[in-house]
């Protein structure tokens, strides 16, 4: 994924010399590609060493190799689509500009989630969820809802699936898992108490973990066998879980899509469920 998206997800857990260091790049890049090393620590006030480890502390060998993944995030970088402003929502907005800063921070979430998984990493949540004896979907808040969402496009496929949005019962649920079975958790902040203690719990019986989480370091993703990233833009949204309920849904409807290829008989099970529900909408209607 982009070094620009990496740094700036990272941000929050950073010491502060480093979080200075972050800011400036992520907040300039254009500006830091035209600095040396000594010069973008004159320009923020820190030491020529402190910018070398920062680099390194990213995986990269020097400051020039920083730079050069830079230079390559900003030629790749998103183009916000024509009509559409990215930036925060703020009170005197009116009704149209609110309309497509919404617009943006959606599109840009999703992007940047989209780009922050690797097709090596999707492949191999897809073969876990493929072959999983059961599916157990734990979330709380609008991670919930999202798992429900997800339950319900799984069930469709013949899947044994488990959801509840009581968390009692989802750690009840968690207690009959074992080996061969899958604990599917979503928490953008990785910190959810009840989320956190499911997942544990399901660690401990031999279930495979797979999160869904922010990209920040935190405690969910060090439980989980493996993870998938949400990238948000909740502080330009102005509001609690938009962005991250987008990101979560995308990453769910493309497991559910690329398993509608990978099972044989997907399209029966789908047309049966359809079948099944419109005689219901036929005794409605009449």
């Amino acid at each position: 994924m982009s070094v620009l998206n990496r740094i700036n997800a990272k941000l929050d857990g950073m010491a502060p010399g480093d979080r200075e260091i972050g800011r400036y790049i992520v907040d300039n890049p254009d500006q830091m590609l035209r600095l040396s090393s000594a010069a973008l620590a004159a320009e923020i006030g820190r030491s020529q060493s402190s910018v070398v480890k920062f680099s390194q502390k990213l995986g990269y060998a020097s400051y020039q190799e920083l730079k050069l993944a830079v230079s390559e995030a900003k030629a790749q970088e998103w183009q916000v689509p024509a009509g559409v402003i990215h930036g925060s929502i703020e009170v005197g907005d009116s009704y149209q500009v609110i309309l497509k800063k919404l617009i943006g921070s959606k599109l840009l979430s999703i992007q940047r989630t989209v780009a922050a998984n690797s097709e090596r990493i999707i492949s191999r949540t897809l073969e876990l969820l493929d072959v999983a004896r059961r599916i157990h979907l734990v979330g709380v808040g609008a991670s919930s809802l999202v798992a429900r969402d997800f339950s319900y496009k799984l069930m469709k496929l013949g899947r044994n699936v488990l959801h509840d949005s009581d968390s009692h019962i989802q750690m009840a649920n968690v207690s009959t898992l074992g080996p061969g079975d899958v604990l599917f958790a979503l928490s953008y902040s990785g910190a959810s108490i009840e989320t956190l203690r499911i997942a544990e719990l399901a660690s401990k019986r031999g279930t495979t973990v797979i999160a869904v989480t922010g990209l920040h370091d935190n405690p969910l993703s060090r439980v989980a066998d493996i993870c998938l990233y949400t990238i948000a833009d909740e502080e330009r949204a102005r509001s609690s879980s938009i962005t991250a309920r987008d990101a979560q849904l995308t990453l769910t409807d493309l497991l559910f899509i690329l398993l509608v290829q990978k099972q044989p008989d997907a399209n029966e099970y789908v047309h049966n469920s359809e079948v099944a529900v419109s005689v219901l909408k036929a005794e409605r209607s009449s």
